[in-house]
């Protein structure tokens, strides 16, 4: 997973995992989030997803939520993937208004 290199953007599935834990989650319900926001634009496999998941829990942007005593272990976003957060929607808003300046629309 290639996150904040030189361009310093996030990959979209990295930045819906994200979002998806400001309130914290287990992975299907991650799953679930990803789905119905982009409409099934994207549709994360368990595979893709707990890669990215322990990627992110690396990086500390993302941790267990308590003990987890059941199957369902639940994730949410630290200090530090908020930050990483706001720097891609910094980002993203810039790359809209210079697109829209640049194709003469509105935001």
């Amino acid at each position: 997973m290639r996150d904040h290199g030189k361009g310093g953007a996030l990959t979209e599935v990295t930045f819906y995992i994200l979002l998806s834990l400001y309130a914290p989650k287990h992975g299907y319900a991650i799953m679930q989030f990803v789905a119905d926001r982009t409409g099934g634009r994207l549709v994360l496999g368990a595979g893709t997803l707990y890669g990215a998941l322990n990627t992110l829990e690396e990086k500390g942007w993302i941790s267990p939520l308590g003990t987890s005593g059941g199957r369902k272990k639940e994730y949410q976003i630290t200090p530090l993937g908020r930050e990483a957060a706001e720097k891609e929607l910094a980002r993203l808003r810039e790359l809209t208004h210079t697109a829209a300046e640049i194709m003469g629309g509105t935001l």
